[in-house]
């Protein structure tokens, strides 16, 4: 964890794009951080710029007038998907640290370039999983590295939610050209990503089904998608914009032959949820705990662990080449597991 020392540097940022995940998580804990420092805001639509709260940034309607700003050093774009190359490219150009919404990009093609992009200008890339900074999995991350748990054999997410398509008024998560797909493009890279970080592993395989059951959109409302690792261990992961909300639908479970580990509702923007250890002699369930110190939001422990990277100029934790990696496996996964009927 970062600790700052009176009067250190902190890092400036900008916003790109004031929906909900930046103004309710982002913004705040830029505000909240001990390295970093909220000095702009970016959005093409006015109103949504007028709904944060954040006296002293300069508010912007152009990434041109963002990236002239000298008191900007990094940039967290949260715009559509199909977006997010472009603007990464440009923000390298100027200069700019990236910290980019999650999926990196529709293809790994672009993937590529943005990586291409930050390496050539010198500058920070990451994608922003804020999965692997939530405390809880970070702390089952230790459990499986010193064999807690055993062997893993199987890991299994359960990340869901409802998502009508008069969610928002413009309701790009929906939109095949702007998202690049529904349910599975959008929450399926976060347990894809989060596994991997817990496992120490890498994905071998992946293959998915999806669905489109419940809402007459066109892209799909559900999808499956199970893989192996390299160690052998297997993967399933469930993600679906058709489960209601006062289901059950955030769960992380992993199961080894010395102990079964159970997150539940640790899975999602916030802080909090439990983690408990199921033992394989006795079946004892312990319920682990953390403190308030360490059960930050996770994008506080973002913003600062990016922030610390570029400050004391040493790598990101994780290289940027296995977010593409992983936007390949995904983009296969969809073109050959299609299989969602029409919405009746």
């Amino acid at each position: 964890m970062f600790d700052a020392k009176p009067n250190a540097r902190k890092l400036g940022w900008a916003v790109v794009g004031c929906g909900w995940v930046a103004r309710d998580y982002v913004i705040p804990a830029l505000q909240g951080a001990r390295n970093a420092r909220l000095t702009a805001l970016c959005d093409a639509n006015a109103e949504a710029l007028m709904r944060v709260q954040a006296d002293d940034a300069a508010r912007y309607t152009a990434l041109a007038s963002v990236l002239e700003d000298k008191a900007v050093d990094a940039v967290y774009i949260a715009t559509p998907n199909h977006l997010h190359a472009a603007m990464t490219e440009a923000c390298a150009a100027a200069g700019k640290h990236v910290l980019c919404e999650k999926p990196m990009a529709v293809t790994p093609q672009d993937g590529l370039r943005m990586v291409s992009a930050c390496q050539r200008a010198g500058v920070h890339y990451a994608t922003a999983f804020d999965q692997r900074h939530h405390a809880a999995h970070r702390k089952l991350r230790t459990l499986v590295k010193e064999g807690v748990l055993g062997t893993v054999t199987q890991a299994r997410i359960h990340y869901a939610c409802w998502l009508p398509a008069d969610w928002t008024p413009d309701n790009w998560r929906i939109d095949p050209e702007q998202a690049g797909g529904g349910a599975m493009i959008d929450l399926a890279p976060h347990g894809l990503d989060l596994l991997e970080v817990l496992l120490g592993d890498e994905w071998q395989s992946l293959t998915a089904m999806t669905q489109r059951r419940v809402h007459d959109y066109a892209v799909d409302d559900g999808a499956v998608l199970m893989g192996q690792f390299k160690s052998g261990a297997l993967g399933l992961l469930q993600v679906a914009y058709n489960c209601p909300d006062a289901y059950p639908r955030r769960t992380l479970e992993l199961i080894g032959t010395k102990a079964r580990a159970l997150a539940y509702k640790t899975m999602g923007q916030t802080p909090g949820g439990s983690l408990s250890l199921t033992d394989a002699k006795t079946g004892e369930e312990t319920w682990l705990h953390l403190s308030p110190e360490e059960d930050r939001s996770p994008f506080l422990h973002q913003v600062e662990t990016f922030s610390a990277c570029v400050l004391e100029g040493r790598p990101q934790p994780f290289a940027p080449e296995r977010d593409v990696r992983l936007v390949g496996l995904l983009s296969q996964a969809t073109r050959f597991g299609r299989a969602f009927p029409p919405c009746h």
